[in-house]
């Protein structure tokens, strides 16, 4: 417990925590995402499960250091890639992710995703707490190892694990309400789901892309969107005045 009585261990679990909470943007933009395609009783459930089980799948990979860094050494090498247990699984997790968010892209354009009722349209709790989980495991391995990478003490990476899903379990509901209130901001995060999956295959083909670019068209985009919501918010008001002014 010598690290409680450190300045530096303060200043690495603020800056791990913070770090943690940028990371964990896309968990929720996934979640809510996926979420909104439950009946509204089982929406908050599958938030906090799949955060839950996101909190747990970091844990136990921040146990098991040793084995965390067997997974970035080199399993076999293809047209001169080398590939790693790390590269294999982030590869697998962006596919996945471009294929999930262009899917949902589609289903929204072509109106399949009309009201939440039984059947192919309404997904099971299960279902959806599964996939959830599935690509946790590719954020969180992302983020322990960027963790290792930060400080040493296994304490300050669980401590700030824990303050970062408390955040999590805090904004998840209002960015979830917020994006199934505008269509707009749904296909916008279905978009940065696309490129935040882009940027999971390149790393797994060994080309590193800078989150910082990432993150950076992510909050760009999202206040243009902003922008366009407030002017499109003014010209309903500016009709509904002028409808509702008596005629002399």
């Amino acid at each position: 417990m010598d690290w409680l009585t450190d300045p530096s261990a303060w200043i690495g679990l603020l800056t791990l925590t913070v770090l943690e909470i940028v990371l964990g943007i896309d968990n929720i933009i996934f979640i809510s995402i996926l979420s909104g395609k439950l009946p509204k009783e089982d929406q908050a459930k599958a938030r906090k499960l799949g955060l839950m089980g996101a909190f747990v799948t970091r844990l136990l990979l921040l146990l098991s250091i040793a084995w965390i860094v067997r997974l970035t050494r080199p399993l076999f090498t293809i047209a001169g890639i080398d590939f790693s247990g790390r590269a294999l699984i982030l590869l697998i997790g962006g596919l996945f992710l471009i294929a999930k968010a262009t899917y949902e892209i589609h289903d929204k354009l072509e109106g399949h995703t009309a009201e939440h009722t039984t059947g192919k349209v309404a997904r099971s709790l299960t279902a959806v707490v599964l996939q959830i989980m599935v690509v946790d495991i590719v954020f969180s391995l992302d983020s322990v190892i960027t963790a290792v990478g930060m400080v040493q003490q296994v304490q300050i990476m669980v401590a700030a694990n824990v303050i970062a899903l408390g955040v999590m379990l805090r904004a998840a509901g209002p960015i979830s309400n917020f994006v199934d209130d505008h269509p707009t901001v749904k296909i916008l995060a279905l978009a940065f789901l696309v490129l935040i999956g882009t940027n999971l295959v390149a790393e797994g083909l060994g080309q590193h892309i800078p989150k910082g670019y990432t993150y950076f068209a992510m909050a760009f985009s999202f206040a243009v969107e902003m922008v366009n919501l407030k002017l499109r918010e003014k010209a309903t008001q500016g009709a509904v005045e002028l409808r509702d002014t008596p005629r002399l």
